[in-house]
């Protein structure tokens, strides 16, 4: 695996994201790329360079963030690295096969994918979850209410769309903070841990 690309990349998303807050920033993806090589460490079937770039790439070119078409980011960064057109078109598989609001619920095709997929869906839940949800909500002008509506319409489904053992696995731990996040708060203000 070419390390230098890899480090290419965490400079290149670092500088794409500089001052995002809404939690889609550096932090996330570079979360992301952690859990994403932890997923891979346990799927001997997929290519970690190809894991380590689709995670590092994979909000490069996103609807919410960039107004930019073909992953043009991605794709500009990969054709600056080198990286050859076989991979750069594997690698761009994965990344369009990551987004939960273009893809659903339909599971990506390839191994990389899967893994990528699972990636940025356990940074969705848990502690950072929680935190990533009200800031994009605080970001976008929401109310607690309508970010609490998130928890409902997407984060709690996340567990049982998980693609790999090893992300269910790591999921499980996530989902049940969500459980308890959303009972505490139901506690504290007299609301229905069922919705807002």
């Amino acid at each position: 695996m070419n390390e230098s690309i890899i480090e290419n990349a965490v400079s290149f998303v670092t500088e794409l994201f500089r001052g995002n807050a809404g939690g889609h920033g550096a932090d996330h993806t570079l979360r992301v790329y952690r859990n994403a090589r932890l997923i891979a460490a346990e799927e001997p079937e997929c290519d970690l360079f190809i894991v380590s770039l689709a995670a590092l790439l994979h909000d490069a070119d996103d609807h919410k963030l960039f107004q930019t078409e073909n992953n043009a980011n991605a794709r500009g960064f990969l054709t600056k690295n080198g990286v050859s057109l076989s991979d750069a078109e594997r690698i761009l598989a994965a990344v369009n096969a990551v987004s939960f609001s273009q893809n659903g619920d339909r599971p990506p095709e390839t191994p990389e994918g899967k893994i990528v997929q699972d990636a940025d869906r356990l940074d969705a839940i848990g502690a950072v979850g929680v935190a990533r949800t009200f800031a994009y909500g605080g970001e976008h002008g929401r109310d607690l209410a309508d970010s609490l509506q998130h928890f409902h319409d997407k984060l709690l489904r996340l567990k049982d769309l998980m693609n790999t053992p090893t992300g269910r696995r790591m999921a499980a731990r996530r989902h049940d903070f969500l459980i308890a996040f959303l009972r505490q708060y139901a506690a504290e203000t007299g609301d229905s841990a069922d919705g807002p």
